[in-house]
């Protein structure tokens, strides 16, 4: 049946093709015209699926809390009393032209996202516009996400203050809806960082501070990080290999947003676990790397090198804020990555330290840090 298929449409081709075009020319022709007509197709189709998964979106709200909606106006003026996010020192900080290399304020802004309620502005509140079939995209597919979890936590936030009763018990019977919109959000801001666009538009500041909010939200994060805690972990990778390989000659402002929100993702106690884990590997095995490449006096790489530097600084941040946790919960991260990381570095330090003396200090620096929780 293919054979015959494929035999007609050649005789077709041949006896309607216009005079002064080659079957060929005249069969690519053709083919342009159908491809095009797909492209259309498919952009529809992505469009009405983003559709149908925003409406997915906005029925969990109303099983959550049936007095959302957003055509209510009294809820839209009770969030509108609500505080609003100032974002402006991390925007501020995504801004900057990265020619600044200076470490005083690198960090400073680092507890200021999960310290503020997100900005509930009235357009996030009001009807949605008819839906346009030609421009779906990962940024509106991003945009929904954060729009979302912005009324989740609105939602939690008003229901713990007994203005509204709220049956969080429904993230779990509509997992899809919560785990769905918790990937196009990661996936929207991974896209972002590997191909960032200078000065950042808000609503991607605003979508970093939903994350954090949503992640150290103790209530929402068990629903969330039940069901999608190996994507966070696998965004967590991938915004460190972002820092390892981006090559770019004015990348510290980009180095320094990715920094700044895996900081802030490592303040969960299960997200912080995990991310430790994974920078000690990568700090360990790019270790091992420097001390073969200074035993075979090989070449290294140079860019690896000079980013590694932006781990050491979240894997500081990060065992800093469990050195001064066990001083009270008694807990420290004492993993199997700590024992791989810590068995041979004295050794590797001793060889490479003349070669290398700051990343030998950096990886003395971090040893004291594991093993100041466990002298305590």
């Amino acid at each position: 049946y293919l054979k015959i298929s494929k035999l007609a449409l050649a005789f077709a081709i041949i006896r309607s093709k216009p005079p002064g075009k080659s079957c060929k020319e005249y069969t690519e022709h053709l083919a342009k015209i159908v491809s095009e007509q797909n492209f259309g197709w498919k952009s529809k189709v992505e469009a009405l699926e983003a559709e149908v998964f925003r409406l997915r979106q906005e029925l969990l709200l109303n099983k959550i809390c049936p007095r959302v909606s957003l055509e209510n106006g009294a809820f839209a003026e009770t969030l509108l009393d609500e505080e609003h996010i100032n974002s402006a020192s991390y925007s501020s900080q995504l801004e900057d032209s990265g020619c600044d290399v200076s470490n005083d304020c690198a960090f400073d802004s680092l507890g200021i996202a999960s310290e503020h309620t997100v900005n509930t502005s009235k357009c996030w509140l009001e009807i949605v516009p008819p839906l346009n079939l030609c421009c779906a995209s990962a940024e509106k597919s991003l945009t929904d996400s954060v729009q979302f979890f912005q009324h989740l936590l609105e939602i939690r936030k008003l229901s713990e203050g007994g203005i509204l009763e709220a049956d969080f018990t429904e993230l779990e019977n509509d997992s899809f809806t919560v785990c769905s919109s918790v990937s196009r959000l990661l996936d929207g801001l991974t896209v972002f960082y590997n191909s960032p666009k200078f000065p950042v538009s808000s609503f991607l500041t605003e979508a970093v501070c939903v994350l954090i909010r949503l992640i150290t939200d103790t209530k929402l994060s068990d629903h969330v990080l039940k069901k999608c805690s190996k994507k966070l972990e696998e965004f967590q990778k991938n915004l460190v290999q972002i820092i390892l390989t981006n090559s770019s000659i004015n990348r510290f402002q980009v180095l320094d947003a990715v920094s700044h929100t895996l900081v802030l993702l490592g303040r969960n106690n299960i997200l912080r676990d995990s991310l430790i884990s994974f920078l000690l590997l990568e700090l360990r095995q790019f270790a091992e790397q420097m001390w073969q490449a200074y035993q075979t006096q090989a070449m290294y790489d140079i860019t690896h090198y000079e980013n590694i530097f932006s781990l050491f600084t979240i894997l500081e941040q990060l065992l800093q804020n469990e050195t001064e946790e066990s001083n009270i919960s008694g807990s420290d991260y004492d993993g199997e990555e700590k024992i791989r990381f810590l068995k041979n570095l004295d050794q590797i330090i001793l060889h490479i330290s003349d070669e290398f003396p700051l990343f030998s200090l950096y990886l003395w620096r971090v040893s004291v840090l594991l093993n100041s929780a466990q002298i305590q």
